[in-house]
């Protein structure tokens, strides 16, 4: 199975013309549901679902709490999870403050099981979106995805 992608039209540029470019974006298919994953984890490692789910939750639990405290949470082979920002950029190091900031995130970097199967993923173009969302996770804006540290090219109008 491929990762789609479908061809996007984008305006680029705030201070200068505004320049239509075209990009790729990619095509999410479907969801995977939390039950459903921890289904799958239980037949995986053989482990009852409601303790998979327990353990998840409190996972989730644990990185928010330490995400809040400002750590990176290293999570083994399956990657690292930090805390991160989008600002504005100021002219002078004064007019930086809390204000300059627009966004508040957590940022995933995938460890080396994630980034071998991203080298060996294929790749194919699909016609339209056949009623499928693109690049959000099903978001209700799915013309500016997160560029992120998720591999993806950042969009400059985003």
């Amino acid at each position: 199975m491929a990762l789609k992608y479908v061809v996007k039209k984008r305006v680029f540029g705030f201070d200068k013309p505004k320049a239509e470019k075209y990009v790729a974006q990619n095509v999410i298919t479907n969801t995977v549901d939390f039950r459903d994953l921890c289904k799958e984890v239980s037949m995986f490692g053989m482990i009852p679902e409601g303790a998979v789910k327990h353990v998840i939750d409190a996972l989730i639990d644990a990185l928010n709490t330490n995400l809040n405290k400002g750590l990176s949470v290293q999570l083994g082979d399956f990657g690292c999870f930090r805390p991160g920002m989008n600002c504005k950029s100021q002219d002078t190091e004064e007019k930086v403050d809390a204000d300059t900031i627009q966004r508040v995130k957590i940022v995933f970097t995938p460890g080396y099981k994630f980034k071998e199967m991203l080298n060996k993923v294929s790749i194919k173009k699909t016609e339209g979106n056949d009623g499928a969302s693109s690049g959000n996770n099903g978001g209700s804006n799915p013309e500016k995805p997160d560029g992120g540290d998720s591999g993806e090219t950042p969009d400059p109008a985003a």
